[in-house]
């Protein structure tokens, strides 16, 4: 990918997103020096301004940026980057340097939570114990759920059938695992079926 570092006097802007949730963590900057280290070691390494030279995001607190994605702008003087953060972003503490809400991309978060689930089982939870019982009780449970869904939105409150809904999304997304599916699987079929 060829980055235009004279077009912006050396420096490109860079995004860094969530590759999971897809919210927006940090803007920073790159030369070309930096943009190297980045592809070569699979961790954001900025120019930082202020200091005056390279700089490994986390290379003091830990709270590295692994790279999973990259892709060039249009106009090739923008970088955007598709990162795992490993701990807070933002210096602040904060997840992300822009203060936006969180719960919007949550349903990506939960689907981590589930991966996780399955990659580190524990007794206690709820995901491996219905594991345990195995793709038909799964299924079934997605399907206990929709009907729920349905009865509360025909004869319960709102917050009924916003529970509902909620119980049957969190156990769709345990059958789409279980079944080696993503949201992303989902989305891109979604995506297919618009476009005819």
């Amino acid at each position: 990918m060829n980055i235009d570092f004279e077009k912006t006097q050396g420096l490109v802007p860079v995004i860094i997103q969530d590759v999971h949730t897809l919210e927006v963590l940090m803007l920073g900057y790159m030369n070309a020096e930096a943009w190297e280290k980045t592809q070569k070691e699979g961790k954001v390494t900025f120019f930082s301004r202020s200091k005056n030279r390279l700089w490994t995001k986390g290379e003091e607190s830990g709270n590295f940026l692994f790279v999973k994605e990259t892709h060039i702008d249009c106009d090739k003087d923008t970088i955007l980057i598709k990162a795992e953060p490993v701990g807070p972003t933002c210096h602040t503490g904060s997840r992300s340097c822009f203060k936006t809400n969180y719960n919007q991309n949550f349903i990506f978060e939960l689907e981590q939570i589930i991966e996780s689930r399955y990659e580190n089982p524990s007794e206690e939870s709820y995901v491996n114990k219905l594991r345990k019982k195995g793709l038909n009780k799964i299924a079934q449970k997605v399907g206990e759920e929709g009907v729920e869904t349905v009865i509360a939105a025909l004869n319960e409150t709102d917050v009924d059938f916003v529970n509902e809904s909620s119980d049957l999304i969190f156990h769709l997304l345990v059958l789409l695992k279980e079944k080696g599916k993503t949201l992303n699987d989902i989305a891109l079929n979604l995506e297919s079926r618009h476009k005819r």
